[in-house]
């Protein structure tokens, strides 16, 4: 499946951030300061920018890393912080990008080293790009959309950075160089040669930031597309992120000149030029963004309307455009008597669930867009978790209420003991019923120790085998206390299993008793070989096993990634073939981990009734290549 950032660049332009440093600067931020630093040392003001970006519109953010490679940070005596100030600064955008609900793309910035390379000067190619790859990696590892390499003057230079990232990942890279007026890089190279020399590498777009205004860029971008056009048309996209104007200093400090208006003109002629990736650089502040997000989403509607009219009269035309500007129509309500259609589904066919984690915000937008993508694929049901790792997060069941009455698709509610007293638990179940949420998975919770809020108070009144009781006592229409509701109701109720645990009786133990108490399917925690499921089932006693089973999958990303998930995340255990494959997979981490995933849904197959895919980083494309092996 294509890249949603190489998708989207097909579908019109996108809209890119503007500047990271000019905001942190107008904050107070001294210019000699390392403002990468501040990922750690005052993580507010970064995500206060990203927060800012977002409400203007942008598509794509950018990491606050621009200098945080080993050379640039051994300047401020930070060249062992590489990797902690790299994944600060993606972990900081993600999370505003979940609060915003808007499913932006988050694009690691990465600047110039600052050397020069050999011939002219010190720094050897190799060296460079091992700088540039140890930067790559801690981005991939925090969960990077894309890589933007951007503000570079000589492409010796780029090409090492876009060699290494390639070597790393198999990211779309965007790859933007600075030119001086006479249209040429600092390092004498023409519009032409940038399109010569990065078109074989691959890239995903090829541009020009920073530099000056929009005025000398843009004759930049127009002869990179004549060239593209020479070559054939095909090859990256166009980007162009300029300065807001020449900086002046006015009363001790930098001012750029460029309003948000010249900007959105700007906007304007840079899609004319063929730009797909447009946005600002030094001097550019929300503002600007704001500006130029009313002129893109007219361009790219126009378009639109365009290409319909060109295939169709204008009756139909009109009458599309209608219908576009009323808000989209509301599938059938699942129905709320009778069995779920997991329920139905299961022994019927292969059933495919894939998890998705609300936003840490009010938008959920990417969460409904993501279901709508999954839909799209065939999955049969979304998995919608209960504020995993004890993160406060929107209401797991108002989610799955949204993506059941808006995107037509059933989903299964992750629901812990560990925020609800039992009278609290009872209260929600009733109305999960009454909205017609009635698959639910029944957990204890991580503890609110492994969260942001370590002194919350955990109930924990009954765990997950008290809560399948519960829903089981629901099902036959009476409440905990006996007391009745009314009538019988129509939960098809999941358990949960980890086949990884050390204590494998203590766990098969734990699911006899909640196969006692009355759930109706089993769900595992994330499985890396079919030999643990089976060593499992040898303890459990296969013979004893008489409810579906949907297994875990996750499907992993990097090598960063395995040993992240690995070492750090309670209830996932990496078996050493699975770590050692994805070491050798290297930049090709994420082809591996698609491949490791459809080679575990092969084996495990026969073995279960469905699966249950988790991916990572709400990369719900990944998903969707992953069960590409079901068609």
């Amino acid at each position: 499946m294509t890249h949603p950032f190489v998708s989207r660049l097909a579908e019109g332009v996108v809209l890119a951030d503007g500047a990271m440093g000019t905001m942190l600067y107008a904050a107070g931020v001294p210019l000699e300061d390392c403002f990468d630093a501040l990922n750690l040392d005052r993580p507010q003001l970064v995500s206060a920018v990203h927060r800012a970006y977002l409400e203007a519109g942008a598509d794509v953010i950018e990491t606050n890393t621009f200098g945080a490679n080993r050379w640039r940070l051994e300047g401020f005596n930070l060249g062992d912080k590489v990797r902690d100030i790299n994944r600060r600064a993606v972990k900081l955008a993600r999370e505003e990008r979940e609060i915003s609900g808007r499913p932006a793309l988050i694009a690691g910035s990465i600047g110039p080293t600052v050397r020069t390379l050999a011939p002219f000067g010190t720094a050897y190619p190799a060296e460079a790009r091992s700088v540039y790859r140890e930067q790559v990696e801690a981005l991939l590892e925090g969960g990077v959309d894309l890589l933007t390499i951007e503000t570079i003057g000589n492409l010796d230079e780029m090409s090492q950075a876009v060699c290494a990232a390639r070597d790393a990942c198999d990211l779309p890279i965007v790859a933007l160089m600075t030119f001086a007026e006479d249209g040429r890089t600092i390092a004498g190279n023409s519009p032409e040669d940038v399109v010569d020399s990065l078109v074989p590498l691959g890239v995903a777009a090829i541009g020009a930031n920073c530099s000056v205004g929009p005025q000398r860029l843009l004759p930049v971008v127009a002869a990179m597309r004549r060239r593209l056009e020479v070559l054939g048309g095909a090859g990256p996209a166009l980007a162009c992120m300029p300065n807001a104007g020449w900086p002046a200093q006015v009363g001790g400090r930098v001012i750029y000149r460029s309003s948000p208006e010249y900007f959105a003109d700007f906007a304007r002629r840079a899609a004319a030029a063929g730009a797909r990736l447009v946005g600002g650089c030094c001097g550019t502040t929300p503002e600007h963004t704001k500006a130029m997000r009313a002129v893109v989403s007219s361009w790219n509607g126009a378009q639109v309307a365009t290409s319909l009219s060109a295939t169709r009269p204008a009756a139909a035309v009109h009458a599309v455009r209608s219908a576009e500007a009323v808000v989209r129509p509301k599938p059938e309500l699942v129905a709320i008597e009778g069995p779920t259609e997991v329920a139905q589904k299961l022994g019927n066919k292969f059933l495919v669930s894939v998890e998705i984690d609300p936003p840490k915000g009010l938008n959920p937008t990417k969460a409904l867009e993501g279901a709508r993508l999954l839909k799209e694929v065939g999955v049969d049901a979304i998995n919608v978790a209960d504020s995993p790792m004890a993160r406060v997060r929107m209401s797991a069941l108002t989610l799955c209420y949204l993506i059941q009455h808006q995107v037509g698709v059933e989903t299964i509610l992750h629901f812990t003991t560990r925020d609800r007293s039992l009278m609290g638990l009872q209260s929600e179940l009733l109305g999960a019923h009454a909205v017609g949420v009635r698959n639910v998975l029944a957990l204890t919770g991580d503890p609110p120790s492994l969260g942001d809020y370590p002194d919350s108070s955990a109930v924990y009144d009954v765990d997950s085998i008290g809560l399948v009781r519960v829903l089981s006592r629901l099902n036959a229409g009476v409440d905990s206390a006996g007391a009745s509701i009314g009538r019988m109701a129509g939960f098809t109720i999941a358990c949960a299993v980890d086949p990884t645990r050390e204590d494998l009786a203590e766990e098969a133990r734990r699911l006899r008793a909640k196969l006692e108490a009355g759930a109706h399917l089993v769900m595992t925690q994330p499985i890396y070989d079919v030999a643990v499921w089976h060593r499992f089932l040898d303890v459990f006693g296969r013979e004893n096993l008489t409810v579906p089973v949907l297994v875990g999958i996750l499907p992993l990303q990097s090598s960063r990634h395995a040993e992240f998930l690995h070492n750090e995340v309670p209830g996932i255990t990496l078996t050493d073939e699975a770590r050692e494959r994805m070491r050798r997979a290297g930049a090709d981490g994420r082809q591996e981990g698609v491949k490791m995933a459809q080679e575990l849904l092969g084996e495990l197959r026969p073995h279960a009734q469905g699966v249950y895919l988790m991916p990572s980083f709400g990369r719900y494309e990944v998903a969707a290549e992953v069960l590409e092996i079901l068609s």
